[in-house]
């Protein structure tokens, strides 16, 4: 059985019974059904359904906010927030998104390129932001005229199954989208199968080479993204205020459990010391309560398992001698950890092999430029990164030398619908989102005319 853990308190919410060989099989098969009628839909059909689905997740906001925090224990706000950027998305590729996959001329009036379905897909994703993940691969996909089939994080699957009823509810044909109820177990058998065409995933780097070897044996396309370690990069003509702001926000936002946000504070030594007082400050005044309750900073981590990891890292980093200030756990029932900062490290230690997900920072000095970028890319991971600085010249130096796949300049790095999403090294490797995400798992067909 399946699991709905309430992390605030330790409580079991719901039990899932996972499909059995029979579930998995009658499931594959309305995908491939579904598949071969959505295929043959217009853009404009495809956008119709991505606007209904808009619908019901703006008619549904509180409620479906509230399973989120219920399972994996974000904060209310920070769930309603997260069921709104959904909106966001779905509502730009119901716009945008005929446009994207309209026929182009090959040059020379040779002909024509085609962006043509590709068939249903597998989506493997987390529980960290339960509905984004999700709908950032349902969207194209629904765009696309692909089938897809989800296989959601254990701890959401109240979550999961509210998106499969919201989008059958909106209009989707039967077996268009399938919240599939399984652990890990099955998903290789699934990828083999050849009704599915490509998988994604977002997740653990050993979970995405465990997809990618399986999709590499049947020559499958994958597309993945494995998290990182990005770096927060402060410089003396920086914003203080706005950086030290934003670093917390960073650091705090899903109780640290954010795939993108900076995890490794690197400011130029002319400013540590101001900075590194000032963050320390603001990091132990975060306050961890009921993720219901709007006076709490941050809520719960999504289980007592991903808090343990965390005081794992934290307790070998110490022995390695590294200092902590705060993140200290919550006494009483609940996955609570307080904010906290790791400093005393060395930047090429062993924390540079690993993601700390969870509510503590790391924090590094810097002698200038290409020091703060040498430390940046000392690490295997290589998604997203922030930069302060007033100076464009500096900034350009940063965007050219920062090996990742995504650098925001004075302000805190985020995924938007518009802008594609996704890593290099060992953070994976595609795009999700923009027109990028949309074509990963459509067929480029060129047509050739002879007039």
């Amino acid at each position: 059985m399946l699991k709905s853990v309430n992390p605030a308190t330790g409580e079991t919410i719901a039990t899932h019974a996972p499909l059995d060989e029979a579930g998995i099989e009658a499931a594959l098969d309305r995908a491939e059904t579904a598949f071969a009628d959505w295929r043959r839909s217009s853009p404009d059909e495809r956008a119709q359904l991505l606007d209904a689905i808009a619908d019901r997740f703006e008619a549904e906001r509180d409620a479906l906010a509230e399973i989120a925090t219920r399972e994996m224990g974000k904060t209310l706000r920070e769930s309603r927030g997260e069921v709104d950027k959904c909106v966001t998305a779905l509502r730009y590729f119901a716009q945008a998104g005929p446009g994207m996959i309209a026929p182009e001329p090959i040059p020379g009036g040779k002909g024509e390129m085609r962006w043509l379905p590709l068939g249903p897909v597998l989506a493997v994703m987390p529980w960290n932001f339960p509905f984004w993940q999700v709908v950032r691969f349902l969207t194209p996909m629904v765009m696309a005229g692909n089938a897809g089939l989800l296989k959601h994080a254990s701890n959401v699957q109240g979550v999961g199954k509210a998106i499969e009823r919201v989008v059958a509810e909106a209009g989707a044909p039967e077996g268009l989208f399938q919240n599939l109820v399984i652990g890990s177990d099955p998903v290789a058998g699934i990828i083999e199968d050849p009704r599915v065409r490509a998988a994604t995933l977002t997740g653990s780097e050993p979970a995405g080479r465990a997809v990618a070897a399986t999709a590499g044996r049947c020559l499958k396309k994958v597309v993945l993204e494995l998290g990182g370690s990005d770096p927060f990069i402060v410089m003396p003509s920086a914003d203080l205020d706005k950086a030290v702001e934003t670093a917390v926000r960073a650091r705090i936002q899903n109780a640290g459990q954010s795939c993108i946000c900076g995890k490794r504070m690197i400011v130029h030594r002319d400013i540590h010391a101001a900075f590194a007082e000032r963050f320390t400050d603001a990091m132990l005044a975060v306050v961890a309560g009921d993720p219901f309750d709007e006076a709490s900073d941050m809520g719960p981590m999504s289980s007592a398992d991903q808090r343990q990891t965390v005081l794992d890292q934290l307790a070998k980093a110490q022995a390695a001698g590294a200092r902590l200030a705060g993140g200290a756990p919550g006494e009483g029932p609940g996955a609570y950890l307080g904010a906290g900062v790791l400093t005393g490290l060395e930047p090429d230690g062993a924390m540079r092999e690993e993601e700390l997900f969870g509510p503590i920072a790391m924090l590094f000095e810097a002698a200038d430029v290409d020091d703060a970028i040498r430390i940046a890319n000392i690490t295997p991971y290589g998604l997203g990164s922030a930069v302060f600085t007033r100076e464009p010249a500096e900034a350009e130096r940063f965007v050219t030398g920062l090996d990742c796949g995504m650098t925001a300049i004075n302000q805190l790095c985020a995924s938007t619908p518009e802008a594609p999403f996704g890593g290099v090294k060992n953070s994976g490797h595609g795009r999700e989102l923009a027109r990028f995400g949309l074509h990963e798992f459509m067929n480029l067909k060129s047509v050739l005319r002879n007039a």
